[in-house]
């Protein structure tokens, strides 16, 4: 299975520095959600999977904790995640750092963060917006505009399927509001990430179906 040219266009899009934070350190970096989202808006919810291959942890030793010197713990994890996407399989490794007084929440800390750094390595190998132009000393692919959300390919075929539903609704129109306002359809519309515009609009041809199918029918006399 290939990538179609919408999933081409978003992975070769620049990354906005809207989408760039800086870690104490002076380093640049996307943060994980925003690589998970963009994984979900280019290849679809259900598009792709990642698989933490091997975690294991590399030390872990008492040591004091902030300016009171309490004492606690500090542990690093060292991870492998793959990722899969259309067939295409990519591995990345990351480390993570936990510091706490408590050593379970120490290993919790840590195993997240080395899992997390591990999927936006194996996902930065699929282009720009999981963070790859950072990697380019020239920042050629780094952009100041607003990034331009491109509809992922879930989102347009829902909103496809919907309209189709809705025109073809053989129903009472009261049944079809009851579907439209139902907890499940609200669930649906946000799993996908509907802006509120495209809610409106669908919710517009909602309501000219119900219209269309509680006025009566006129018999030619």
């Amino acid at each position: 299975m290939t990538f179609t040219d919408t999933q081409k266009t978003a992975l070769a899009a620049p990354l906005s520095t809207a989408n760039v934070k800086r870690n104490p350190k002076g380093h640049d970096y996307v943060e994980g959600w925003h690589a998970i989202a963009e994984a979900n808006r280019i290849f679809g919810f259900d598009g792709w999977t990642r698989e933490a291959v091997e975690i294991k942890c590399v030390m872990e030793k008492a040591r004091e904790i902030g300016k009171d010197k309490a004492p606690g713990f500090g542990v690093t994890y060292i991870a492998r995640v793959r990722v899969v996407v259309n067939g295409v399989t990519r591995e990345g490794c990351g480390a993570g750092h936990g510091i706490d007084r408590d050593l379970g929440m120490a290993h919790e800390s840590a195993i997240k963060e080395a899992e997390t750094d591990a999927m936006k390595r194996a996902l930065m190998t699929f282009g720009y917006p999981f963070g790859l132009a950072l990697y380019d000393k020239q920042r050629a692919n780094v952009t100041d505009e607003q990034p331009q959300q491109q509809p992922s390919e879930a989102m347009l075929t829902f909103v496809g399927t919907t309209k189709e539903k809705i025109r073809l609704w053989s129903g009472t129109g009261k049944e079809l509001g009851e579907w439209w306002n139902s907890d499940e359809q609200k669930q649906a519309r946000r799993f996908v990430g509907l802006e509120q515009s495209e809610v409106d609009a669908l919710k517009t041809l909602v309501q000219q179906r119900v219209n269309a199918l509680n006025t009566p029918l006129r018999m030619a006399g």
